[in-house]
């Protein structure tokens, strides 16, 4: 698949099968539109007659990887596959149809934005657009978009960053603002797909011979289960560490450079993973993994920090795969190891309380189950906002404590060598936890990953 081929070429090159759903809209386009625009009746037909295409979309339904969806492909050969009235009408036919019939809506976009002959008539379509996805997204499966050259003003706006799942292909143009319409002085990089995945604003860049097979696994892992599913499983420990004699001993395990950390857990407990990336407010978190995966035949969604400080972007992240693999009704695993949120100046200005109460939010409010692992270190807050309540379990090389054992020293007044007996007194090791009543158990490495 390349760059600026036709809805149809895009629609075979993805699908293995595609039945083309009828308009039904009753609207006829009446000569030069809403507002009278000199010679829009004959642009519609040049575009017509052009691309063979009476609207800049086409929709249907669709099986890509073996899997049913309901297709939207956009016509950028028809007017700049630019959004007028009848395109609004396809469009919310394409969602209304998803939403009957139970099946994500998959989006080839390829859009310079709303129609500019039709004025307030085609802009008011956004609103149209934005209420069916709402509509769709409340009654549970996905959306997932797929970025073309150029994909820019309200079809990114709605379509586009309104999906749950959203790629791209390489080097496509995507931004609200059209390359015609930028500052002059803007920097090129930030409208490009990867200068947006970058940013935290798409999920991957997928090369075009990739396509069917990611869109294809994305529509496996999304798809809404038949039962309510069952907790995760939780994963074994990949170290052979004893038990920690001291508290100090804990912290000084979990800290060790040579422990397993969250990307061995995932790659052991997962047969392939699928990224989710970013805030989608303009900032990513390198310290932080999280998309769904692929374990015994079913998906589970999975959150895991790396052993950095987390950063507000990481939390907001965090909260936007949980709200989703909420909706959907599938479990969810989270991986704790950090020494604390980021504190810094940086942290505090990007929102670092409403990110981690966001964060907590999304955690409380989940009605699937949620499993977590604490396989590292567990800092106060910002690790606990990704802990489950009552389904929490650790390693024996992590620990978890309400404050790092040398801040709590400093703030309780004592000497540097008052931390050791701190940790201590904090009873952070792994088998204290499990005596408080905070983890459910200390899993060891013969455990095969079964649920205690």
């Amino acid at each position: 698949m390349a760059d600026r081929l036709s809805a149809r070429a895009v629609i075979a090159a993805l699908t293995t099968e595609f039945e083309e759903l009828t308009d039904t809209s009753s609207r006829t386009p009446a000569g030069d539109g809403p507002l009278s625009w000199a010679g829009y009746a004959d642009s519609r037909a040049r575009a017509t007659a052009r691309t063979g295409e009476r609207e800049s979309v086409v929709h249907g339904l669709a099986s890509v990887g073996g899997r049913s969806c309901v297709l939207v492909a956009f016509e950028f050969g028809f007017l700049g596959g630019s959004l007028g009235q009848r395109t609004g009408d396809r469009l919310v036919a394409a969602y209304e149809a998803a939403g009957r019939r139970g099946l994500p809506l998959v989006s080839l976009i390829a859009t310079g934005g709303s129609r500019m002959q039709e004025g307030m008539i085609a802009l008011t379509q956004l609103q149209r657009v934005a209420h069916a996805s709402a509509r769709l997204r409340a009654a549970g499966p996905a959306q997932i978009a797929v970025l073309r050259d150029p994909t820019t003003g309200g079809g990114w706006a709605t379509l586009g960053a309104g999906a749950d799942v959203v790629l791209a292909l390489p080097g496509a143009q995507v931004g609200f603002a059209g390359s015609r319409v930028r500052p002059p002085d803007a920097d090129p990089a930030a409208y490009t797909a990867e200068g947006q995945l970058a940013a935290g604003q798409i999920d991957a860049v997928v090369p075009p011979g990739e396509l069917p097979g990611t869109v294809g696994r994305w529509l496996e892992a999304l798809r809404v289960p038949d039962a309510p599913p069952p907790p995760a499983p939780v994963p074994r420990a990949l170290s052979a560490v004893g038990p920690a004699e001291t508290g100090w001993d804990a912290v000084r395990q979990a800290r060790s450079p040579s422990r397993p950390r969250a990307a061995a857990y995932l790659d052991a407990y997962f047969s392939y993973r699928l990224p989710l990336v970013g805030d989608r407010c303009g900032g990513t978190d390198p310290g932080l993994l999280a998309g769904f995966g692929w374990r015994e035949g079913r998906s589970v969604a999975y959150v895991a920090q790396c052993g950095t400080a987390t950063r507000p972007a990481g939390y907001r992240t965090a909260a936007r795969v949980i709200r989703l693999a909420d909706r959907l009704g599938l479990p969810v695993l989270t991986l704790v190891d950090t020494p604390g949120a980021a504190n810094d100046a940086e942290a505090e200005r990007a929102g670092a309380g409403a990110a981690i109460a966001d964060a907590f939010a999304a955690v409380a409010a989940a009605r699937v189950p949620l499993t977590t692992l604490v396989i590292g270190e567990g800092g106060s807050g910002g690790a606990l906002a990704l802990a489950a309540p009552g389904n929490t379990h650790v390693t024996p090389d992590s620990y978890f404590s309400v404050i790092a054992p040398e801040l709590a020293a400093a703030i309780l007044k004592r000497a540097p060598d008052q931390v050791r007996a701190t940790a201590d007194q904090l009873r952070l090791r792994p088998q204290d936890l499990v005596e408080l009543g905070f983890a459910r158990s200390v899993v060891g490495p013969e455990q095969a990953g079964t649920q205690p």
